[in-house]
């Protein structure tokens, strides 16, 4: 049953071929669950056009607000990340919407997974970096030219502990919005003197704006697009498994893996960024910090490729040897 309110906005995939598959969607169409946000659309479109073209299926991109989009305050006051996708977990488990789509980097850690779904695919990797922009009036151009005290906006705990660790005298301050409201405050001059976003943010938006990018640590799932299934849904599955990408999934296994490990909360600073090296080992470096970085543990290790739930266990392991459960610990949440 598909159920229609105010809120939910359908758009059409981009391309009109025939259907191979009678799901029981409208006319046959797959439809692909996502937030409302404009990045959340074009990264759905992008996903839903894949599909069409190595399947020949129709898909149908059904927009859904969330609680996490509709609350204007910090996050934490809604239990953190996950409130980006309560609602549309709901809408797949119930059968409103037959796929849905999340930017990985928003999948908390410390929350359980629906039994009922699993992510089919992890779209191949895109750009990592966290990349550091000024107004564009401003002449500066870069970190090192930010005034002391000069004003950052970010949401991410993330970010601010990294940049703690590179430049104290900064006044890191809480931004949420989306891409082009946050990039209109920080043009506005009144509030930042810089913000930092993910790159991969605004490649997908086709923002083409110079900055900085920053030499820190990628959150977890940064840069990957994951899609998830109901999992008795053996013929989605499948057919969504010709996204997947198979050196993401081991980066993201790693990473994922490290992350439940050290059970952090919704502000527990933590980085995890996973690779295949050129020689063919699978390494990943994990960090976990105090909120404003003054404190922090490190851990890097390297393993075969098919083997990063090891990897993950095992870096994670070093981290709480470390002291990583302690610096956790310390952050109310």
């Amino acid at each position: 049953m598909t159920e229609r309110a105010g809120k939910d906005l359908v758009l059409t995939g981009a391309s009109a071929v025939e259907p191979v598959f009678p799901w029981s969607g409208r006319g046959g169409a797959l439809r692909l669950g996502t937030r409302t946000s404009p990045l959340a659309m074009v990264q759905a479109r992008g996903v839903a056009a894949r599909l069409e073209e190595l399947a020949g299926v129709r898909v149908e991109v059904v927009g859904i607000q969330t609680a996490g989009d509709r609350h204007r305050g910090h996050l934490g006051d809604l239990g953190g990340k996950g409130a980006f996708m309560r609602e549309i977990d709901r809408a797949l488990l119930t059968g409103r919407v037959d796929v849905s789509v999340h930017c990985l980097k928003d999948v908390p850690g410390d929350v359980p997974r629906p039994d009922g779904l699993v992510f089919a695919a992890y779209v191949a990797r895109e750009d990592t970096a966290d990349v550091m922009l000024f107004p564009m009036a401003s002449k500066v151009q870069s970190m090192a030219d930010l005034a002391p005290g000069a004003r950052v906006g970010t949401s991410a705990v993330r970010r601010r502990a990294q940049l703690g660790r590179i430049r104290p005298d900064l006044r890191v301050e809480y931004l949420r919005g989306n891409v082009n409201s946050r990039l209109g405050r920080l043009d506005a001059g009144e509030e930042f003197d810089a913000i930092v976003l993910a790159r991969a943010s605004l490649a997908r938006l086709g923002i083409d704006r110079a900055g900085e990018a920053l030499d820190i640590v990628p959150a977890v799932g940064a840069g990957v697009l994951a899609v998830d299934c109901r999992r008795t849904d053996t013929d989605i599955v499948e057919l969504v498994r010709l996204l997947d990408d198979g050196d993401t999934r081991r980066c993201v296994s790693a990473e994922r893996t490290m992350l439940h490990g050290l059970q952090g909360h919704c502000n527990s600073p933590i980085a995890g960024h996973a690779r295949l090296e050129r020689d063919g080992q699978l390494t990943l470096r994990g960090m976990v910090f105090t909120r404003d970085g003054s404190a922090f543990v490190h851990s890097q290790e390297w393993s075969a490729p098919d083997k990063g739930e090891d990897l993950g266990a095992y870096v994670a392991g070093d981290l709480l040897r470390k002291g990583a459960r302690d610096l956790i610990g310390g952050i109310p949440h």
